[in-house]
């Protein structure tokens, strides 16, 4: 087989450790249900930084994904160059975005093979950069959303507080929520007062002039985009008949990368049953969710269906191509509101 290339990233035990290598790896026979993709553009989510040094080995390993070397990246954006015997949703030749799934392939690399499931077409008037930012991130904001609960025929109405609402997850729950006809109350720092406002928020908190206990319980739905640390404070802003609260920031990963299987998977279970417990001491019976990313036919759907009316979108501020990835790395490492792409050069 012909030899395509990979970004590959040598995991450190931080983050000044790691390296990152574009190079030649052998192409890979293409699956009857799959298609084969020119990346041109590939996002670097702040999970790629972390996992470069190492984050989430433990549990990332059971999926492929482990390892002193991987190939980094879920999200992409393209254009088809073959497809499966049994694909009927491409050809070749089309503009596609799409999601790989977190395991051995990544989408850091110069083709992907990805089943035909989680591949989407673009329509000519979205450009490739602002649609491979947004797969990742959307989908875990849609799976947060589906665990509490809340979708686009119960949202009106609802009062909802986003915490980290300056980050990518936050500024993604501001447009649709708002568009959904929820009332937003986004926290986030003074940089990110104006970019929420914006997007739709209702009401902007600085999260260092307030604190987040002295707002008031009067939220149906409280997502945590922000920091462990604030998980039971958020969520103390539900009232009694709340809907739930879930949070992206959990101590999951970390936990068993720090303390093994046995004693991190423990303290896990713990930390989860102890902030349910306090949950429904708030909210009797409110939901519960340490939400984690994983490809979803729904979410895709609705991205897609975003891309033919309303695009939701987040701002890419920093372009790279895959020989200087680095310089992308590090801006989304220094937690930049705004993206990093890399991009393919033609």
């Amino acid at each position: 087989m012909s030899s395509a290339m990979a970004l590959v990233c040598r995991v450190g035990a931080e983050a000044a450790s790691r390296s990152l290598r574009w190079q030649p790896v052998e192409q890979r026979a293409l699956g009857r249900d799959e298609v084969r993709v020119q990346v041109l553009v590939a996002s670097v989510n702040p999970i790629d930084v972390k996992r470069a040094a190492g984050y989430g080995q433990r549990v990332l390993s059971l999926m492929g994904a482990g390892g002193r070397e991987v190939v980094l990246g879920n999200d992409f954006a393209g254009l088809v160059t073959e497809v499966g015997r049994d694909v009927l949703n491409a050809s070749v030749g089309d503009r596609v975005w799409g999601l790989v799934p977190t395991g051995a392939q990544g989408a850091h690399r110069s083709e992907v093979c990805v089943s035909s499931r989680w591949i989407r077409p673009l329509p000519r008037a979205v450009l490739m950069v602002s649609a491979a930012v947004l797969p990742y991130t959307f989908t875990t904001l849609w799976r947060a959303l589906k665990a509490v609960g809340l979708h686009e025929q119960n949202a009106a109405g609802r009062h909802v507080l986003v915490n980290g609402a300056g980050g990518a997850l936050g500024q993604l729950a501001i447009q649709l929520l708002s568009r959904w006809g929820a009332t937003v109350t986004a926290v986030c720092g003074s940089a990110s007062h104006a970019r929420c406002m914006e997007l739709g928020a209702r009401r902007v908190i600085d999260r260092h002039a307030t604190a987040l206990s002295a707002l008031p319980s009067n939220c149906d739905v409280t997502l945590n985009f922000g920091a462990w640390s604030d998980d039971a404070d958020v969520m103390g802003r539900l009232h009694r008949s709340a809907l739930g609260h879930a949070t992206t920031v959990h101590p999951l990963l970390g936990e068993i990368d720090a303390r093994g299987w046995l004693v991190g998977g423990w303290a896990c279970w713990h930390a989860w049953r102890s902030m349910r417990d306090h949950l429904h001491s708030i909210a009797p019976k409110a939901r519960y969710a340490w939400t984690v990313f994983k490809p979803d036919e729904e979410a895709m759907n609705a991205l897609q269906a975003s891309f033919l009316s309303r695009p939701v979108v987040l701002e890419v501020a920093h372009r790279a191509p895959f020989t200087q990835a680095q310089s992308a790395f590090a801006h989304v490492g220094q937690g930049r509101p705004t993206r990093a792409v890399l991009m393919t050069e033609l």
